[in-house]
């Protein structure tokens, strides 16, 4: 901003005043007497050729159009106008180069005069200035008055002798009393006992606004923490800024402050730097006693003086979480932490346990605590981290155990006594029982937190059951050594305090019980197993299912087959099932990969033949591909190479099923009528192998025909041959009154008559359906930019017969962008089919080969955002190949069915 541009947004002087506005001193008969320079100024005329003319020659009620601007109009006579333009007359100003200029009028009698002058006497004073003008006068002084009544930020204006000649409302506020009772009074008056806390600057506020009167520069965001004088007893602290007041001559009038309350933002500041904190700092490493030691860690001093982390005994052994009564959870004092001079009685030990200093007294002639043996193989004062406790620092009560040679184990557990010396056996975390009534009883009693006055108890909950507890008191202990201060830390918790202790309680949880879970290993190899197997199948309207699976590994439960059911575009749905040779936690490994692999090449919906190769690419890789985690190369038996898979996509819209085979069994079908086949599917050779393509073959399915994929584990043993299995087989699933869970029981209890095999077994059973006509809509459309508006008719038609209307919008859209790219991209013929099953499905077909691709358009770019759009209004898009060029589809979700 200029200096000239500085100078009039200083100037505070109305538009009509006097000094300077367009002034005319008018007589009786409104003829011009008196012209200011201001006026030559506005309208291009001098006094000589202004004196003696009648007014209505420069200012005119109406324009030369003869209507007023609309702005203006409420305001040109009597009644309501724009507030700030209500007391003004609007007149329309004709300059000396013909233009037509907006003003606001105002008229002054002079004393004396009413009318009764004859020609040429003073009779009034009219003064006039541009509407904008007096627009942009009126909100700066809006602007003003809000400083001073309604901004929430306090605003002061102290003299050169530093005393408070001047506040707004929010400072009164904080004053609790209005300005005349403190106006004259100093800085150091009002808050005596505050200071600035931001370093590099005075402490005072004296010092800080006498640097300001003294050099001129302003000072920004300085923290102040003290009391106001309407909330005592309390400490605040305000951010405030400084900036010497000078009058038009630049002499110094004062010092302004601005000071705003951030008290509850820099609380909230700081538990957002203690969650972080406690994402950094817990959970290191997979062991209860350090995880537990570092929640006390990061919550004193910052958050509490005193933390005391019990653990029950079950989870210290790696066994699942306690549930139950208060009496029927054992804990046992595994982490403690204070502030120097910050400890308080624990309620939880006997009177031989740690003191408030957080050390263990000792016992007779050279013992530790009680029944620890001797001095010096008991727990001492340092934690996991090995640093000891000292005065100057928190003191910490870590009770690890030591092992013979002084030598910490982190990972012992505390339910299991320990040799020790002569004293006899030693229990290296003590346990802890408290009484009835205690905020730590009934937070065992409830599940719940309990907060007490300065005592919070939190439990360490997980799965349902509880893992410990966590105790939190607050002591009023000095600042740590080069924190910087900050308000006061209150006795108590306020409530999102208590919400931050039950999230620092949770993050402890949740690691305490990873590092219980971590020795599990069969619940591992079980968690693996369930992972690499559908948990369930969702109802799908292409087909109905029901599955069973037998693993050869009974030990483990973990084996080598898989199956699977994908759904994919267009209501079509993959049915997949695979074996990997051997079985066990290597096999398992080994189908993970092959079964993600397959969910990853079915999303792209390629043709089974092709994916069966890509998979097929994927197995054969050279093993110096394939090194383990540790760097070393895979082992000679590779139980990758020689899998087997059938993958097969069924489309209830043609009724028609394509599948693929890779050394697998073909499936069984069974018609309507109950006659059982095996397809002569193309046999491929396994995977890994290669050497010879894979091939598909197409098979039309009546509606209710029952597809069985199987491993040969359920259809081979060493007490018959495959066929036998596969006669058998046929004989069970002929049965077509039988629902499906019950042909799964039958084959299993007819093929694997004890429930084990020799191999992993797996079958899964698919009853095909057909979507009704009445639910898929396709229409074929030219490739002509007239298509685009048909296309978007079609399916708002549609959308409207099915009760859609919901959808219209951007199913339009989606159409619209779809069938625009198609004709500007690819060629004829196009095709577009709806179809409403779980979800609406829109897909539009064309001869092009080349997928379209998200992409960020650049601010200046004329294209590129149509697929982005589209992209934002659905819940899934992509594109599949098909013999004939590719298909674009889109699904997106129904709206609720009381909404339809």
């Amino acid at each position: 901003m200029s200096a000239a541009n500085t100078a009039e947004s200083a100037d505070f002087r109305g538009p009509l005043d006097i000094t300077r506005a367009a002034t005319v001193v008018l007589d009786a008969e409104s003829t011009v007497i008196g012209w200011s320079p201001a006026a030559a100024e506005l309208l291009g005329y001098g006094p000589s050729d202004a004196l003696g003319r009648p007014l209505t020659a420069f200012l005119s009620v109406r324009p030369a159009g003869g209507t007023l601007p609309a702005e203006a109009s409420g305001a040109a006579g009597p009644g309501p106008g724009p507030p700030s333009l209500v007391g003004n007359e609007i007149h329309v100003a004709r300059t000396r180069e013909g233009r037509e200029l907006l003003v606001a009028t105002a008229t002054c009698p002079l004393p004396g005069a009413a009318g009764a002058g004859g020609p040429g006497t003073p009779d009034r004073i009219l003064v006039a200035a541009e509407v904008e003008a007096l627009l942009h006068w009126e909100s700066r002084i809006a602007l003003l008055q809000g400083l001073a009544t309604q901004s929430p930020v306090g605003l002061a204006i102290y003299d050169t002798d530093l005393r408070l000649s001047w506040s707004n409302t929010a400072y009164e506020r904080e004053m609790g009393q209005p300005l005349a009772a403190f106006r004259g009074k100093r800085a150091e008056e009002l808050y005596g006992a505050g200071s600035f806390v931001t370093p590099g600057y005075p402490h005072t506020l004296a010092g800080v606004m006498r640097q300001v009167l003294d050099t001129g520069e302003p000072v920004l965001d300085l923290h102040f923490l003290g009391q106001p004088p309407s909330d005592p007893g309390r400490d605040h602290l305000w951010s405030c800024a400084y900036y010497r007041l000078e009058d038009a001559h630049g002499h110094a009038l004062g010092v302004c402050e601005d000071a705003f309350d951030i008290t509850d933002r820099y609380r909230v500041q700081e538990r957002l730097t203690l969650l972080v904190e406690a994402g950094r700092r817990i959970g290191t490493v997979l062991d209860v006693a350090t995880t537990a030691e570092e929640i006390a860690e990061v919550a004193v001093e910052d958050f509490a003086a005193t933390v005391r982390v019990d653990v029950t005994r079950a989870a210290m052994t790696g066994e699942t979480a306690a549930v139950g009564s208060p009496a029927d959870m054992s804990l046992l004092r595994v982490a403690e932490r204070s502030a120097p001079g910050a400890g308080t009685p624990d309620a939880g030990l006997p009177a031989n346990g740690p003191t408030e200093t957080g050390r263990p007294e000792t016992g007779p002639a050279g013992t530790g605590p009680a029944g620890t043996g001797p001095a010096g193989t008991g727990p001492t004062g340092t934690g996991p981290t090995g640093s000891a406790a000292s005065g100057s620092g928190p003191t910490a009560t870590a009770r690890v155990p030591a092992e013979p040679g002084g030598t910490s184990s982190p990972g012992s557990t505390g339910g299991t006594d320990a040799p020790g010396g002569p004293g006899g056996p030693r229990q290296p975390y003590p346990p802890v029982g408290y009484p009835p009534g205690s905020p730590q009883n009934r937070s065992l009693a409830s599940g719940g937190l309990v907060l007490d006055e300065g005592t919070l108890v939190v439990p360490l909950r997980t799965g349902g059951g509880i893992l410990g507890l966590v105790t939190f008191d607050r002591g009023a202990g000095p600042d740590a050594p080069g924190r910087t201060p900050g308000p006061e830390r209150a006795t108590t918790f306020d409530n999102g305090e208590v919400a931050l202790a039950d999230e620092l309680a949770a993050r402890a949880a949740v690691c305490i019980d990873n590092a219980r879970r971590y020795t599990r290993e069969r619940t591992a190899s079980l968690a693996l197993q369930r992972q690499l197997l559908p948990h369930r199948l969702p109802p799908r309207s292409a087909v109905e299912t029901a599955y069973r699976y037998l693993p050869a590994d009974d030990v483990t439960g973990v084996g080598g087959d898989w199956f699977d059911v994908i759904p994919l575009s267009g209501t079509r749905v993959g049915l997949v099932v695979g074996d990997v040779v051997g079985h066990g936690l290597r096999a398992a490994a080994t189908m993970g990969r092959l079964r993600t692999s397959v969910r990853a090449f079915a999303q792209l919906d390629m043709a089974p033949d092709e994916l069966l190769t890509r998979l097929d690419d994927l197995v054969g890789q050279p093993a110096e591909d394939r090194s383990d985690a540790c760097g070393g190369a895979v082992e000679t038996y590779d139980v990758t190479t020689g899998a087997t898979c059938l993958y097969a996509v069924y489309d209830p819209v043609s009724r028609r099923c394509v599948m693929a085979r890779a050394g697998h069994l073909p499936p069984a079908i069974v018609g309507p009528g109950g006659e059982v086949s095996f397809p002569d599917l193309p046999a491929g050779p396994p995977l890994g192998l290669g050497g010879l393509p894979f091939e598909s073959m197409e098979i039309e399915l009546p509606v209710g025909s029952l597809l069985a994929l199987f491993t040969d584990g359920l259809v081979e043993a060493r007490d018959h041959d495959i066929g036998r299995g596969l006669d058998t087989l046929g004989r069970v699933l002929g049965d077509r009154s039988a629902p499906l869970e019950v042909l799964c029981d039958r084959a299993v209890s007819e093929l694997v008559p004890d429930g084990t095999s020799a191999d992993d077994t797996a079958l899964l059973l698919v009853r095909t359906r057909a979507l009704d006509a009445d639910r898929v809509a396709d229409w074929e459309l030219t490739a002509e930019p007239v298509s685009v508006g048909r296309a978007r008719e079609l399916a708002t038609g549609q959308l409207e017969a099915w009760g859609l209307e919901e959808l219209a919008f951007a199913t339009r859209l989606v159409v619209s962008e779809l069938v625009t790219n198609a004709v500007r991209y690819a060629g004829g013929p196009l095709g577009l089919r709806l179809i409403r099953d779980r979800t609406l499905v829109c897909e539009v077909a064309d001869t092009g080969h080349t997928s379209p691709h998200l992409r960020h358009s650049e601010a200046d770019d004329e294209g590129g955002r149509g697929l982005f759009i589209v992209a934002q209004l659905v819940q899934r898009w992509g594109t599949r190949y098909t013999p004939t060029g590719k298909t674009i589809w889109t699904e997106q979700a129904l709206p609720p069915a009381g909404a339809r």
